[in-house]
């Protein structure tokens, strides 16, 4: 139904220029502890606490390395993210800071899903996303979705864990590392807390947070509740969104040795989705021109537009008995997206247009023409995973055995069908599916596929001595993806197979401390990753035996330094990648093919300097080679250099952060004549000050204030899809933008 190559210096260089003018106005917003001893290789592991103080660089980090870990990994910390996250950023916004991370959210922070995230050349797909440990993906293609789950009130950190980890990192695609959420915890102390915040383009957060506190008359029990409602216009026109969440969790000792966690969340998202405009839509519509307010035209907003529930439950439980250690953890999460589109992208037919106007319905047994009607599509894609991690270890004076199971079964449901807007979405049943009986060409797909995937590991902590610690280990991996797909893009049979990917995966890592604050490792490991399912929906059916799964070979080499003083992690890394498929255009949809191998290797620098007791520099570099076979054309959205750099203020009353991130020039899609399109490298420059009047207004009490994109950079910056013509549909940096937000307690 209708519902009406160049790595950009100078501006760098102009933020940092200005940080001397503005730390006089720079303020402050958070005064929580933060543990960087949460977090290890991969996230699965734990440290024991530095307990780093307010002003302090290892608390003050926007981005920074651990100690234990044995392959290259920045820790953003919830410090950092309370004071610096846009209140409606998604986890892709937060880690962009990262070395090596490309991101941009086309329609202002939090207000749309990110279209080009890239971790050293790895597109979405290519990496893992795990929330609290559990792998979250879709796994028709192995992409996640920045909006539909954790909103950032909610995160206690982020890992961004470059490379496919030890033989215990779990998931769909180890294949090009793993983006680690993990949520805060209960307080120990009752309250309320009220939030809220304003800006541009009438963007607004209100929420709240309720702890109950340590409940003693309740066996020690903790828990905490926080609701979300977040709404914007958005910076691309009639492309708003409204979005929901609410999350519980709690936790309860049971006894001295165990510890029972529940959590539980859900999101209801509405957005309206623009997928780029042309050139000409710029030219006549203006910088920000996303959707249409025509219903004459497909891209009218309402016709373009996705309702998302999703929900992630899990119950989990931590025990050690004796020398044995206990981590148990079983959950299900679910996604049920319904989306409305205009028709075929096809911007010949005028700015606005995707295709011609036209649509056949049926009128009794007659098929009838209506050559003026508006075409679309509505999509139905609903899937529910339902798992079980077991995580268990055996200590043995020095050395550790770990081991343990992942396995996972998600069913999912998918249909596409072609309709009418303009007759409140009726059927359409265009000649062009070409069925035998027109009479079905209003269907493009229906069908199901179920995965199931296992993945047991082993691997032994040996040290030799209290410096070394050097960790053998294999994990085997079976993906078994069983589709049934009666129609499928058109086709009629379509597609029905069943196929065990499976592959032995051997990891070795070293790591040497030098002392309490310096170690150095290394890490040989193989990733993984099943075949898309869009290679097997072809017509006549392919055989999936046929198809190989990617994997990749890692070789890593790095350092790390951390105390109050000075945080620093520098890296070196060599990836060989065999199988792989990269991103091709095909209009408003994601297409793949295969390239054979690619060869990635770079280096990696993040770092903080306490300069003052409150002041703090930071900066990370990065550069990211890779070499592809010839005549593939170059990977999308990788920047051959990208590095952040800025200035940190914070003591306890007030703080500031001015942080510019600058991406070089790079690639991402073709020409309408087939030629690889070049994008040049950009700065954009966000300042974040917050005030905390304890004195006036109570002890929890913060005031903030955020500018994003504080120098008004402008510019093309991707295209990831084209319209039906071949012709790019470009996105835009979105323009600067303006926050004010406020936290209290009751």
């Amino acid at each position: 139904m209708r519902n009406t190559k160049r790595f950009k210096q100078h501006g760098m260089a102009q933020a940092v220029a200005t940080v001397l003018t503005l730390l006089g106005a720079q303020m402050a917003l958070a005064d929580t502890a933060v543990d960087l001893g949460a977090v290890g290789t991969a996230g699965t592991g734990t440290v024991k606490s530095s307990q780093p103080q307010q002003g302090d660089a290892n608390y003050e980090a926007p981005t920074q390395p651990s100690l234990t870990a044995t392959e290259p990994q920045s820790i953003i910390n919830q410090h950092y993210i309370e004071q610096n996250a846009a209140p409606g950023a998604n986890y892709t916004d937060i880690i962009s800071i990262a070395p090596s991370v490309m991101s941009v959210d086309p329609n202002g922070p939090g207000g749309m899903e990110t279209q080009n995230i890239t971790i050293r050349g790895f597109q979405d797909g290519q990496f893992n996303v795990t929330f609290d440990g559990i792998p979250i993906g879709d796994t028709n293609d192995f992409t996640h979705h920045s909006t539909s789950y954790f909103m950032n009130q909610d995160i206690g950190n982020i890992v961004v864990d470059r490379g496919p980890g030890d033989a215990s990192n779990i998931g769909y695609a180890t294949f090009g590392g793993t983006v680690a959420v993990a949520s805060k915890n209960p307080s120990n102390t009752a309250g309320m807390t009220p939030f809220g915040a304003f800006g541009t383009w009438n963007t607004k957060l209100y929420g709240a947070q309720f702890d109950t506190g340590v409940q003693q008359n309740y066996g020690d029990g903790k828990a905490y509740i926080s609701y979300k409602n977040f709404t914007t216009d958005g910076f691309l026109t009639d492309a708003g969104q409204r979005r929901q969440n609410i999350l519980v969790k709690f936790e309860r000792p049971l006894g001295d040795e165990t510890t029972v966690t529940f959590l539980a969340m859900g999101n209801k998202l509405h957005q309206n989705v623009s997928y780029g405009t042309t050139l000409d839509q710029l030219q006549q519509n203006g910088y920000n021109y996303g959707l249409s307010s025509n219903p004459a035209q497909q891209n009218f907003y309402a016709d373009n537009q996705d309702n998302i529930t999703t929900d992630i439950e899990y119950l989990a439980i931590k025990s050690r008995l004796g020398t044995w250690k206990i981590d148990d953890k079983v959950y299900t999460y679910a996604y049920y997206h319904q989306g409305f589109n205009g028709g075929a992208l096809g911007g010949a037919y005028g700015i606005g247009q995707y295709t011609a106007n036209g649509t056949t319905l049926l009128n009794g047994n007659t098929l009838t023409s209506f050559p003026n009607d508006v075409p679309g599509n509505v999509l139905n894609n609903n899937y529910r995973s339902f798992g079980n991690i077991l995580r268990l270890s055996k200590e043995y004076d020095r050395d550790v055995l770990d081991m343990g199971m992942w396995i996972d079964r998600q069913s999912n449901d998918k249909s596409l069908y072609e309709v009418d807007w303009t007759q409140n979405g009726a059927f359409n049943y265009p000649a062009g599916n070409g069925y035998a009986n027109p009479l079905q060409n209003n269907i493009d797909t229906i069908g199901s596929e179920v995965i199931t995937t296992l993945e047991p590991y082993v691997q032994y902590e040996w040290k030799p001595t209290a410096s070394w610690t050097i960790t053998p280990g294999v994990k085997y991996t079976s993906f078994i993806r069983d589709v049934n797909f009666p129609i499928l893009n058109g086709h009629n049979p379509g597609s029905e197979s069943s196929h065990d990917y499976a592959k032995f995966l051997p990891a070795l890592t070293a790591r040497y401390g030098v002392n309490d604050h310096w170690s150095f490792y290394s890490q040989y490991a193989q990733g993984f990753l099943a075949p898309k399912l869009q290679l097997l929906q072809k017509s006549p059916p392919v055989d999936p035996s046929t198809i190989k799964p990617e994997s990749t070979t890692n070789y890593q080499v790095g350092t790390s330094w951390s105390d109050n003083r000075l945080v620093l992690g520098a890296d070196a890394y060599k990836i060989l990648t065999y199988n792989t498929t990269a991103t091709v255009p095909c209009g408003a949809a994601t297409c793949y093919q295969p390239v054979s191998n690619i060869d990635y290797s770079g280096e990696e620098f993040e770092g903080t300097f306490r300069l003052l007791k409150s002041l703090s520099l930071y900066a990370n570099y990065a550069v990211n080679n890779y070499t592809l076979p010839s005549g593939v054309s170059p990977l999308n959205n990788v920047p051959h250099i990208s590095g952040a750099a800025g200035v940190i203020y914070d003591d306890r009353i007030i703080y500031g952060s001015l942080i510019a991130k600058s991406v070089g020039g790079n690639y991402s899609n073709v020409s309408a004549s087939g030629a690889p399109l070049y994008f040049g490298g950009y700065t954009i420059t966000n300042l974040n000050l917050g005030y905390k009047p304890e004195a006036y207004l109570g002890k929890n009490t913060r005031l903030g204030f955020q500018v994003n994109n504080l120098f008004n950079r402008s510019g093309l910056y991707t295209s990831i899809n084209s319209d039906f013509n071949g012709n790019p549909l470009y996105y835009v940096l979105p323009e600067r933008s303006y926050m004010m937000s406020l936290t209290f307690s009751l």
